[in-house]
């Protein structure tokens, strides 16, 4: 299973362009499904967030936080 991490003001209409195939990185690993999301207060927050969760440490944290939901 793959993640995707990133951050947007609007959430919503990006998780929709990267399901229909909008956002040429992940076009063809499509369709996908939400399992977890955090909001910040602040553009400089979020990049500080998703810069730790592209980490080995941010991963294994990802990982640690889904594994009850991961293995069912």
């Amino acid at each position: 299973m793959d993640f995707y991490i990133g951050f947007t003001k609007n959430f919503k209409l990006r998780f929709e362009q990267h399901n229909n195939g909008f956002i040429e990185s992940t076009r063809i690993k499509g369709p996908f499904k939400l399992i977890y999301y955090e909001a910040c207060l602040d553009q400089s927050d979020a990049s500080k967030r998703e810069k730790y969760l592209k980490t080995y440490h941010g991963k294994m944290f990802l990982k640690r936080r889904l594994k009850s939901y991961l293995t069912g």
